[in-house]
C-alpha cells in the first residue's frame, strides 16, 4: 500500500486521488499512519463484504463461480490455455 504524508496531501492532491483510485493510500502525520484514502468503490466492496477476490472452498463456491471453475478445468483438459477464446 503506498503512503503518502497529509502535507503530500495538500501539494499533490491529483496524484494522491490518482493513486487512491486504483489502491487504497495511507495517510501519515508525523511518520505515523493517520488516515486511509481509497475509493468508493472498495469501500462499499469492504463494507459489503463483496471482494470478487475472495477464496471459496470447492463446497462452498457459489453456482456461478462453479460453472466458470468447470470450463476452465475443461478447456485446459482440451488442451486450450486460459487465454484462448472458448
Amino acid at each position: 500500500m503506498r503512503q503518502f504524508t497529509t502535507g503530500d496531501l495538500n501539494k499533490q492532491i491529483g496524484d494522491v486521488t490518482d493513486v487512491a483510485s486504483r489502491e487504497p493510500v495511507i495517510l501519515t502525520r508525523h511518520n505515523k499512519p493517520r488516515f486511509v484514502l481509497m475509493s468508493y468503490e472498495h469501500y462499499q466492496r469492504m463494507r459489503s463484504g463483496g471482494d470478487p477476490r475472495r477464496a471459496h472452498h470447492i463446497s462452498e463456491m457459489p453456482g456461478e463461480h462453479a460453472d466458470l471453475f468447470d470450463e476452465a478445468i475443461e478447456r485446459l483438459a482440451r488442451g486450450e490455455s486460459y487465454d484462448d477464446e472458448p
